[in-house]
């Protein structure tokens, strides 16, 4: 880590942009920087003003929020998004989830989680650098491992599946004021750089290059639309993932989120409206019975807490077969 920045604020950025996910903190220790990465637990460190409260609940503390994860039949409800890949994993690893079959990913999201996770590649394949050890999207307890080592974030998720799963189609759905218009994009799996742990390591990435005719396995829909989103839908099997800054992104991890000229904050009304709009989007087209695995993720300092309660019964109360029946 000799790239490391010798002045306190300009090392806390240069930490902040590589892990941005969670905080790290380096310390000098006989000539070396020895680095330390952890979930803050202070109440002055997260923008949500109710978020203490809402957390009750799950039972868990501010410093405590990326353990939080449920189970019920098909879906995985947790805080941080980041268990998406724990648990689509699982299903990665059964003989139907072949990467050389067709494969649909709903993301309904305001983000794209497209961004490079910190593992680095290996003539076998991807190496967790925190563990050194192997990272296979088709084992559960390196992606569980990966997870809670920081090898893999909550914006970088979805990069090792679009590396595996070449056949995949990516079907997201994002609201004003990030998307208002449809747009296509061929995927193309690539690297970068590393340029801290181990500077010249490359690391997953991920491309997107626009192509308006894109379409079918390899290709990335980014709609505001709900039926541009799932039209024309292709074979094969469903994983869909849900976080719920889609709904209402009011604070989008920034604690000047009041500045700033645009914000995704609709009432409570209209965010449990448009919960049923995708949930009823989803069970008009049949396509519940070819979910294999969901994801909802409340993602704290994004999706108010305010509202976590009412948006987990709407849910519950809209997409019920997913919640209680096993396939």
């Amino acid at each position: 880590m000799d790239r490391l920045p010798d002045e306190t604020h300009a090392r806390h950025g240069f930490l902040r942009d590589y892990f941005c996910d969670r905080d790290a903190r380096a310390t000098a220790r006989s000539g070396a920087w020895e680095l330390e990465l952890y979930w803050p637990d202070e109440p002055e460190r997260h923008v949500d003003p109710e978020l203490d409260t809402h957390l009750r609940p799950w039972g868990v503390s501010l410093g405590e929020m990326a353990q939080a994860v449920r189970q019920s039949g098909r879906v995985t409800t947790a805080l941080y998004d980041t268990w998406t890949l724990v648990s689509w994993s699982h299903w990665f690893a059964t003989e139907e989830g072949s990467p050389d079959a067709p494969l649909i990913i709903l993301h309904v999201d305001d983000h794209r989680d497209l961004m490079p996770p910190r593992l680095f590649g290996t003539e076998g394949g991807w190496r967790d650098p925190f563990t050194n050890q192997p990272f296979d999207i088709r084992d559960p307890a390196t992606v569980l491992t990966a997870l809670q080592s920081g090898g893999v974030g909550m914006g970088s998720f979805l990069t090792p599946v679009l590396h595996h799963y070449r056949q995949a189609e990516v079907r997201h759905l994002c609201q004003p004021p990030k998307v208002t218009e449809t747009q296509r994009f061929q995927v193309i799996p690539d690297t970068t750089v590393d340029d801290l742990i181990e500077p010249g390591a490359l690391r997953p990435a991920i491309t997107l290059k626009p192509e308006s005719s894109a379409s079918g396995p390899h290709s990335y829909l980014l709609t505001p639309d709900i039926d541009e989103w799932l039209a024309d839908l292709g074979d094969g099997p469903i994983l869909l993932h849900i976080d719920m800054d889609y709904f209402n992104n009011r604070f989008d991890g920034d604690g000047d989120w009041r500045d700033r000229p645009e914000v995704l904050d609709p009432d409570r009304a209209e965010v449990m409206a448009r919960i049923r709009a995708v949930a009823s989007a989803l069970s008009e087209r049949a396509l519940l019975p070819r979910i294999v695995d969901g994801v909802v993720a409340y993602s704290p300092g994004f999706f108010p807490s305010e509202f976590w309660e009412e948006a987990d019964a709407t849910l519950r109360a809209t997409l019920g077969e997913l919640y209680e029946e096993a396939l």
